[in-house]
């Protein structure tokens, strides 16, 4: 039994978001559901799409597609996300098979290609991916709400200098997101880390 010094509230508050989440699918009733998971940089999205990915609770494992994956540069939040709408969520949704492309921020282009199946789950978690437009192909919505520091702390240990001199830049780019989408109103679910 752990004492309550050993509690870790970051850990807890992830772990009952993804049971929430889980939860969500399974009343779904589709062999298919389709979750996306927004939220700013550092708030927790990849480590909830990594358990929810673990743990789905459906018979085939899901697919996990990170916009990470997608955006092409630190300009572009915008373009990434309505690519992974266009060339994931719908063809998804309409039950066709289709593929991306990842991006590679070091030669600064795309690479190669990834398939994805109309027949399985798919995660698709980023900042940008849940908007008006998106919504409408999700079964399951989430927003990651976390505190600004404690997101840049998080960002920047996991990134360090690579990522420290484009933080503010970034950042602009999820406020007009947020300010624009509303994306946290489009939720089904919030997940709120400490």
């Amino acid at each position: 039994m752990h004492s309550r010094s050993s509690r870790d509230p970051v850990r807890e508050a992830i772990e009952v978001g993804v049971a929430r989440v889980r939860a969500a699918v399974e009343e779904v009733s589709a062999s298919n559901a389709v979750v996306v998971i927004d939220g700013r940089s550092g708030a927790g999205k990849t480590t909830i799409a990594r358990l929810l990915s673990e743990s789905w609770p459906l018979l085939a494992p899901a697919q996990t597609i990170a916009l990470d994956s997608i955006y092409p540069g630190w300009d572009g939040l915008d373009e990434g996300s309505e690519r992974a709408r266009e060339l994931i969520l719908h063809p998804h949704g309409r039950g066709l098979h289709s593929t991306w492309q990842r991006f590679d921020w070091v030669a600064g282009e795309y690479a190669e290609s990834h398939a994805v199946d109309p027949n399985r789950g798919l995660i698709v978690e980023g900042s940008g991916i849940l908007t008006p437009r998106s919504a409408r192909l999700a079964d399951v919505r989430v927003w990651v709400e976390s505190p600004d520091a404690v997101r840049r702390t998080r960002a920047l240990t996991r990134d360090g200098d690579t990522y420290r001199p484009h933080w503010e830049r970034w950042a602009r780019q999820e406020e007009r997101h947020i300010r624009r989408d509303d994306p946290r109103s489009l939720a089904t679910i919030v997940i709120d880390v400490p």
